[in-house]
């Protein structure tokens, strides 16, 4: 299982990255000033950092607890970033209705879009991830990243 300070390697990396990508798209796609998505996206990805964390932390010990191991099968990626969006999309859309001042549908598609975003990038940055940082157990028991 991955260590804390790996998890909070992962974590930072994974929102400064999605932040760097999420930023000038979510700006140019909502007709936004860059600024105030930038405002939404920090704020986003602060709460998503401390999600991050928690739910990866309690998604490998229920996986462990299931197949014995950490290592995420295809099905077992997709699940993780499904849930993990999920979760994220239920924490943001009250604030980011609030700070655009914009309604709930306007914030829920604004959300929904930078979920699917996420979706796909969590899914991406995951597996390139285990693939640069994977676990020694893995190797000790021939095990390798799909």
């Amino acid at each position: 299982m991955r260590k804390t300070a790996d998890r909070i390697r992962h974590a930072i990396s994974f929102e400064v990255i999605g932040l760097a990508i999420i930023t000038p798209l979510g700006a140019l796609a909502f007709d936004k000033p860059m600024s105030d998505v930038g405002v939404v996206a920090v704020v986003g990805a602060t709460i998503a950092t401390l999600w991050n964390y928690g739910y990866n932390l309690i998604f490998d010990i229920t996986l462990n607890r299931i197949t014995g191991t950490t290592l995420k099968s295809v099905p077992a990626r997709l699940l993780h970033a499904t849930l993990f969006e999920a979760g994220i999309l239920a924490l943001l859309l009250p604030f980011i209705a609030w700070y655009l001042q914009i309604g709930l549908w306007q914030a829920f598609v604004m959300d929904l879009s930078f979920a699917v975003f996420y979706l796909v990038y969590a899914f991406v940055f995951n597996w390139a991830y285990d693939r640069i940082f994977p676990l020694p157990e893995w190797k000790e028991t021939g095990q390798s990243v799909p």
